[in-house]
């Protein structure tokens, strides 16, 4: 079974950095793409930045040149990454990992929409919160 499981959230001042990772077991799909959603409050999961296997990448405008996306492999899993510099309050946010077909998960980050829920494959969420 899929499972994707995130740590490294937590509470910084404003200019911080902070670095998330996702461990994700037994993803059997090649061709899909890994990423980084976050959500406030009841508002829609909004796109941070995706990456393919070929380490092509898509970051949302508001992180473009302050958050780095990677990921790496061995043969059990994959470890995907998100190296946040110069944190601002508004990335305040549930921070969730997610796996799925490229059409959704880097797809939403450059037509800037939500992917269907059911689509993708996600973590259970980890906290950041920024303070000015």
């Amino acid at each position: 079974q899929v499972q994707l499981v995130e740590s490294g959230g937590g509470s910084v001042q404003s200019g911080e950095s902070l670095n998330l990772s996702c461990t994700i077991h037994k993803y059997i799909y090649k061709s899909h793409c890994f990423g980084w959603f976050r959500q406030v409050g009841g508002n829609e999961r909004a796109g941070v930045a995706a990456i393919d296997l070929s380490d092509r990448t898509e970051y949302a405008d508001s992180v473009q040149g302050r958050f780095t996306i990677s990921i790496s492999q061995d043969n059990t899993k994959n470890t995907l990454r998100l190296q946040m510099n110069n944190l601002k309050p508004e990335d305040t946010a549930m921070y969730y990992c997610a796996a799925g077909p490229c059409f959704s998960v880097m797809g939403s980050i450059v037509q800037k929409t939500t992917p269907r829920l059911e689509d993708v494959y996600w973590g259970q969420g980890t906290q950041v919160t920024v303070s000015s």
